[in-house]
């Protein structure tokens, strides 16, 4: 994927190379002596709240499911480390990005559909409800005539 291509999710939600803001930074963890000289890891910044590819209802979806991840501003944080060479890790971190607004973009579901119950499925939650009616009546006292 190169840095310069538009990155399309769907058929109005696009996200646009200006949208992206790249920083390497140190990965933490295990790696020995290359983790403390080499700044792998990236954080990736998209600001969903000004990003002109993004319709209002998917921008808005995206800022809450990107949960602590987005900022007060509307900006999403993406921190990704996992790798050990930093286009590893740039990929994985826009891979990451692009779930996320997918997920947003998904259209909402169907609204439910009302249903009734069966004339007999009522029928027989009545009967159960005057047997366990007449099984609590029989258990008070028993009257010694």
């Amino acid at each position: 994927m190169n840095a310069d291509d538009k990155i399309i999710i769907a058929n109005d939600v696009v996200i646009h190379p200006d949208d992206l803001e790249e920083n390497f930074i140190r990965s933490s963890g295990p790696g020995g002596q290359n983790v403390n000289k080499v700044a792998t890891a990236v954080q990736l910044r998209f600001d969903a709240a000004n990003a002109p590819g993004l319709p209002e209802r998917v921008r808005e979806r995206t800022i809450k499911f990107a949960g602590q991840k987005a900022t007060k501003e509307g900006v999403i944080v993406i921190e990704a480390g996992r790798y050990r060479t930093q286009e590893q890790n740039r990929a994985d971190a826009r891979a990451r990005l692009v779930a996320l607004v997918a997920k947003a973009a998904e259209p909402p579901p169907p609204p439910r559909k009302k249903t009734r119950p069966t004339k007999g499925s009522v029928e027989r939650r009545l009967k159960s409800k005057a047997g366990r009616s007449t099984v609590k009546k029989l258990r008070g006292r028993v009257d010694g005539d």
